[in-house]
């Protein structure tokens, strides 16, 4: 098994946390919307689709340069459907990326054999396609496992 990325996450508010990526890059500040946050910052939905879109469009890059394919930019919008589970609880019930070319397919002979395989690049997209378990533990202050 690979090791794959790792954040750290501090609550520095209410809702407001920072997301530590390491040392390379700044934290980044999330909130929930508002009435429950003050809205200050990405809410945890726009978090996960933003990781599927950038994914897939990473995806599609790579895909284009190996079949020498110019597509003048890429650029998407991500969103997200929303509903209540039995429990009343909200969950993510879709996702939907809309990807767009700066160029035209007839520009690109080959965009037919990208268009057809980017998808299965995109580790984020396909992991959350099959469902992702999430093991969860939880620690007090002390560092003594409570779940």
């Amino acid at each position: 098994m690979e090791a794959g990325p790792t954040i750290r996450i501090t609550q520095v508010g209410a809702y407001v946390f920072t997301v530590d990526f390491g040392a390379a890059l700044p934290d980044l500040l999330t909130d929930e919307a508002p009435p429950i946050g003050g809205g200050t910052g990405p809410v945890p939905e726009q978090m996960l689709i933003a990781g599927v879109a950038n994914c897939l469009c990473a995806s599609l890059v790579f895909a284009l340069g190996k079949f020498r394919q110019d597509a003048q930019g890429v650029a998407a919008e991500a969103a997200c459907r929303v509903t209540r589970n039995p429990e009343g609880r909200l969950r993510i019930t879709g996702i939907d990326v809309h990807i767009r070319l700066g160029a035209q397919a007839a520009a690109m002979p080959r965009i037919d054999r990208v268009l057809d395989q980017f998808q299965r690049f995109c580790t984020v997209s396909e992991s959350v396609k099959a469902g992702i378990p999430v093991a969860v533990t939880v620690e007090d202050g002390g560092g003594r496992r409570l779940a």
